[in-house]
C-alpha cells in the first residue's frame, strides 16, 4: 500500500486537533481554577487497542498513565458500549492518584469501534481527610473517594459529591469532562467516516 506523505501529514494534524479541542472544551466549561487556569488536565486519542494516537500539550505525566489505564480497561474493566462513558481515579487501576479523575469512552463510526477518547483532570477535593493532592494519611482510601473503573452515573458519582466539601465544583468539572468526551468523540467518529 502506497501513502502520500502529505495525506499522511494532513491526517496526523487531523487527529491530533481532536485532543486540541477536546482540552479547549475542557478548559472553557471547567468551574475549578485547577482546570481552567491550571490547565491541569489532559486529553488523548487512542485506537482500538488503547493504543495512544494523538495527545494535545498538557501534562505529560497524565498522558503516560492514560495509554496504561486504557490497554487495561480494554483487558479487565467493564466493557463500553457506543453511548457508555468510563470513569475511574482508581491509583492502582489508573496509574496516578485519586485527584485525577478519568473519563473515557468508545468512538464508532459505521458500526464499528475504531478507537477511544479520555481525558483526565486534578480535582481538588476527592473526599479525603484534607483537600488537595498530599494529604498526611496512611491508608489511600483516606485520601478520598476511590472510583473504580465503573461507568459514569448518578450512582458512581453520588458518594464523590457527597463528600466532596464542593460537590457543586466537582459535577461541574466532570460535566465538563463528559463535554470534551462527546466533542472528541463527535470529531474521531466524522475524521474515521471521512477517511474509511
Amino acid at each position: 500500500m502506497q501513502f502520500d506523505p502529505t495525506q499522511v501529514g494532513i491526517f496526523t494534524e487531523l487527529v491530533s486537533s481532536i485532543a486540541e479541542e477536546m482540552g479547549s472544551t475542557l478548559e472553557r466549561v471547567a468551574f475549578s481554577t485547577n482546570i481552567k487556569e491550571r490547565r491541569d488536565f489532559s486529553c488523548a486519542v487512542f485506537d482500538r487497542d488503547g493504543f495512544l494516537v494523538a495527545q494535545a500539550a498538557h501534562i505529560p505525566v497524565h498522558l503516560g498513565a492514560m495509554e496504561f489505564l486504557m490497554r487495561r480497561w480494554i483487558r479487565e474493566g467493564p466493557q463500553l458500549s457506543e453511548h457508555d462513558v468510563g470513569i475511574s481515579n482508581d491509583p492502582y487501576f489508573a496509574g496516578t492518584h485519586l485527584p485525577d479523575i478519568s473519563l473515557i469512552a468508545p468512538v464508532h463510526a459505521r458500526g464499528e469501534r475504531v478507537g477511544y477518547v479520555a481525558c483526565r483532570a486534578h480535582h481538588a477535593d476527592v473526599g479525603g481527610k484534607d483537600p488537595g493532592s498530599f494529604s498526611p494519611v496512611s491508608h489511600v482510601s483516606d485520601e478520598g473517594v476511590i472510583l473504580r473503573p465503573s461507568l459514569y452515573n448518578e450512582e458512581t458519582l453520588g458518594e464523590l459529591l457527597h463528600r466532596s466539601r464542593n460537590p457543586g465544583e466537582r459535577e461541574g468539572d466532570l460535566e465538563a469532562q463528559r463535554a470534551a468526551i462527546k466533542v472528541g468523540k463527535r470529531r474521531f467518529t466524522a475524521l474515521a467516516e471521512s477517511y474509511g
